[in-house]
C-alpha cells in the first residue's frame, strides 16, 4: 500500500533582530550546515522565484519603509515584522512524479498562491530547496533523492486608514480618512475567520457566539484546494504542527546508519583478520630466507616463483592495509553521525515529553470542562488585552499630537 500524500503550509514569525539565522539558511550563506542533509554541491540548484537583488532582507525592509510602500508604525522594535512559509509535499510526491523538473513546476505555481496571499510586492525572497537529501528515500531507491520545500519570506501587510483626528484645526475633516498606508500587522493579517454552517451562514456554538476557524487551518485549506485546482492532484490536506514524520525519518536514518555501521564493522573485523594471516608471512623469516640465495656480490637472487609470490603478497599487503585504513574512516564517520542524529532525536523527545507535561493539565481541564475553561482565560486575559489597546492608543495619541504640532508651525 503506497503512502499517502500530504501537503504543508506553516508560519514561522521573525524579528529584524532574529531574522537573520533564517535568511543564512534560506539564502545559503552559511559554509556549514547543522543540517548534515545538505548538499552544498547541489544549491546552484536551487530556485529563486524573488530574491533581494544582493540586499539583505533588513536592507530591503527599509527600502520599502523609506519609500512609503510599506509602514511600521506603532510597531516595537521587537515586533514579528517578517513571515517565513514553508510549503511542502513529501519527497515522494516529487520522486514519483518526475523530480526536480515537476518540483519546479509544482512550486512556481506554490508562489502563485503566495502572491494572491500576501502580494507580490510584499515577497522579499522566494527559493525553493533542491540540495537537501532524503537519506530513508536514497536507501530505499539506491539513488541520491532529495527533498524539494519552498520557503517565502513576505511582510504580512494589511491596508489601514488613518483617520483625521479631533485635535485637527478644520472640524469637517475630523473622523474622515487622512490616509491609507500599508500597514504590517502579523496579528491583523493572520486573524481567525468566522465558521460557516451547511448553507454558508455565520455558525454559531450553543451559547450563540460565532464559531471561529484558526487562521493556520484556513491556510492549509486553501493551499492545498489552490494547488489542487492548478492540475496537481494525488495528495491530501496534511495534519498542521504534526511532527511524526520528521521523528520518524530521524529515525529510520539512525536505524540505516546504524545498520551500515554494524556491515561496516564486520568487513574490518574480516579485513584485520585477514590482513593478521597476511602480515604473519612476512614475519617468518625461515620461509622468506628460503625464498633467496645471497651472491658473492651480497645480491640476493630468488626463483621466479618465490619472487612472483612475495610481489603478491607485498602487493596484497599494501592494498589492506589501504582498505583498512578507508573502512576505518569510514567507520568514524559514521560513528559521528549516529550519535549527532541520536543526540537530535533525544532533545526532540525531551522537548516532546516536557510539553505534554506542561500541557497535561490544561489538556485534562479543557476535556472535562471546555466552556469553564475558556471563560477562565477569557479572564485572565481580558486586563491583558485592555492593557495592550490602551498602550496602543497612547502611542497613536501621542504620535497624534506630534504631528498635530508639526501642522501649527506650517
Amino acid at each position: 500500500m503506497e503512502k499517502t500524500n500530504f501537503t504543508v503550509a506553516r508560519v514561522v514569525t521573525h524579528t529584524r533582530a532574529g531574522v537573520g539565522k533564517c535568511e543564512r539558511h534560506n539564502e545559503r550563506k552559511n559554509e556549514n550546515y547543522g543540517n548534515m542533509n545538505v548538499d552544498l554541491e547541489r544549491t546552484p540548484m536551487n530556485i529563486h522565484f524573488k530574491d533581494c537583488g544582493g540586499a539583505t532582507y533588513n536592507e530591503t525592509l527599509d527600502r520599502l519603509v523609506a519609500a512609503g510602500e510599506v509602514s511600521l508604525r506603532g510597531l516595537k522594535a521587537d515586533a514579528r515584522v517578517y513571515d517565513e512559509m514553508i510549503l511542502d509535499v513529501n519527497t515522494d510526491y516529487f520522486e514519483r512524479h518526475g523530480g526536480y523538473d515537476f518540483a519546479q513546476r509544482f512550486y512556481g505555481e506554490a508562489y502563485r498562491f503566495a502572491c494572491k496571499l500576501y502580494g507580490e510586492q510584499n515577497i522579499l525572497s522566494a527559493v525553493m530547496h533542491a540540495d537537501e537529501i532524503n537519506l530513508a528515500l536514497t536507501e530505499r531507491y539506491g539513488y541520491p533523492v532529495y527533498h524539494y520545500h519552498l520557503h517565502i519570506v513576505a511582510l504580512p501587510v494589511v491596508e489601514k486608514q488613518v483617520l483625521w483626528s479631533k485635535r485637527c484645526r478644520d472640524k469637517a475633516l475630523v473622523g474622515t480618512v487622512k490616509e491609507t498606508v500599508q500597514q504590517v500587522s502579523h496579528s491583523k493579517k493572520w486573524k481567525s475567520q468566522r465558521a460557516l454552517d451547511e448553507n454558508g451562514k455565520p455558525a454559531f456554538d450553543d451559547k450563540g457566539r460565532p464559531k471561529l476557524l484558526p487562521s493556520y487551518s484556513v491556510l492549509q485549506d486553501e493551499f492545498c484546494d489552490h494547488m489542487k485546482e492548478a492540475g496537481f492532484t494525488d495528495f491530501i490536506r496534511g495534519e498542521r504542527g504534526s511532527t511524526e514524520d520528521n521523528l520518524s525519518c530521524l529515525q529510520y536514518q539512525i536505524k540505516k546508519d546504524t545498520e551500515r555501521l554494524e556491515a561496516i564493522r564486520e568487513k574490518i573485523r574480516a579485513e584485520e583478520v585477514e590482513y593478521a594471516v597476511v602480515h604473519s608471512v612476512h614475519k617468518t623469516h625461515a620461509e622468506i630466507d628460503d625464498m633467496g640465495r645471497k651472491t658473492l656480490t651480497g645480491k640476493v637472487t630468488v626463483s621466479q616463483a618465490d619472487y612472483d609470490a612475495l610481489t603478491q603478497l607485498a602487493k596484497e599487503g599494501v592494498s589492506e592495509r589501504g582498505q583498512l585504513d578507508r573502512l576505518k574512516e569510514e567507520n568514524r564517520q559514521l560513528q559521528a553521525r549516529v550519535w549527532n542524529l541520536q543526540s537530535s532525536l533525544n532533545q526532540l523527545e525531551r522537548q516532546f515529553d516536557e510539553l505534554v507535561e506542561r500541557c497535561r493539565p490544561y489538556l485534562e481541564a479543557v476535556r472535562a470542562m471546555p466552556e469553564k475553561v475558556k471563560e477562565f482565560l477569557d479572564s485572565i486575559l481580558a486586563p491583558v488585552r485592555r492593557q495592550r489597546e490602551e498602550q496602543s492608543r497612547s502611542i497613536m495619541y501621542g504620535k497624534s499630537k506630534t504631528r498635530e504640532r508639526r501642522d501649527d508651525t506650517r
